[in-house]
């Protein structure tokens, strides 16, 4: 998969099918609709790509935003090139990118810079301007720039329509086992470890700290996980939250891992997680809290 920072590609990659959209999470019906691009592309033998925004327009729009991605960029290009696309287009979306309306991101983008001829969104599709550009703004132009636009009938689960939506609103719950029913695998946090005041490790509980930076904040509480690194694969616990018997103030996720010992600072894990436990509550001293995350850790095991 080629990635294209930019919108001046390769001449293989023009006339090619295209999806556009933020495809946050890469859900099942994300997949469905890359699905059905990549059997067009493969039909009338064109390139299939997508193209992207970072950062997701919402969040450029309202820097009060911080918390809501389902996945990092990192997360989303992994999880794309194993959908076997020809090449990945990201936008830099940003003030004059925005000033674009409907009918210029048609002719500019998807007719002079990618000359495309089938067009993959969403039936909610937002595009332009203040969001003018819409599905008949698209299709009202096919003829004049000699592209067909195709819209993937939305995927349900349990009589409901996927969406990043939907999934944000059940990590927020701390539902995990339908979060993962919507994504099709489990919701995962990537980061860097960071240094932390070792207070795990004095009461025998080492742990990985992370921040979640942009990522959605799910229900503050103990977590059944599984972590990841380039050397291993093992379950653990994890704790999301402000750490209130410490007074702590900055949200952080802490991490322990079972069965292991070794100094990950500054290493990437991927952190899956699988199941609540607990809502994160104040102890009056170590010896409670110590009990607690001992009583937690059975129930992680489970």
């Amino acid at each position: 998969m080629i990635i294209y920072k930019n919108l001046n590609i390769h001449k293989k990659h023009r006339h090619s099918v295209i999806a556009i959209g933020n495809f946050d999470g890469i859900h099942l019906g994300h997949q469905k609709v890359l699905k059905h691009a990549r059997q067009k592309a493969k039909k009338k033998k064109l390139k299939f790509g997508l193209v992207t925004f970072e950062p997701i327009p919402v969040m450029f729009f309202n820097n009060k935003i911080k918390s809501h991605r389902i996945n990092n960029i990192h997360q989303k290009k992994s999880y794309l090139k194993k959908l076997n696309l020809d090449f990945l287009i990201i936008i830099n979306f940003n003030k004059s990118f925005s000033k674009l309306s409907a009918k210029e991101f048609i002719k500019k983008i998807i007719f002079m810079k990618l000359n495309s001829k089938y067009v993959f969104v969403s039936k909610n599709f937002k595009f332009g301007n203040k969001r003018l550009g819409n599905i008949k703004t698209l299709k009202n132009y096919e003829k004049n720039y000699s592209y067909k636009v195709i819209i993937t009938p939305p995927l349900k689960k349990s009589k409901k329509i996927i969406s990043s939506t939907l999934i944000r609103r059940n990590i927020l719950k701390g539902n995990f086992g339908r979060v993962k029913n919507l994504l099709g695998r489990n919701w995962c946090v990537e980061g860097e470890v960071i240094k932390g005041l070792q207070r795990g490790r004095k009461m025998g509980f080492p742990t990985c700290n992370l921040k979640l930076n942009n990522y959605i904040v799910p229900r503050l509480g103990v977590y059944s996980v599984i972590v990841k690194t380039n050397s291993f694969k093992r379950r653990g616990i994890a704790n999301i939250g402000y750490r209130p018997t410490f007074q702590g103030r900055n949200l952080l996720l802490e991490v322990n891992i079972f069965g292991i010992n070794v100094n990950l600072y500054k290493k990437i894990i991927k952190v899956e997680f699988t199941k609540f436990i607990r809502a994160e509550k104040f102890f009056k001293g170590i010896t409670q809290l110590k009990q607690q995350i001992e009583k937690d850790i059975i129930i992680a095991k489970k």
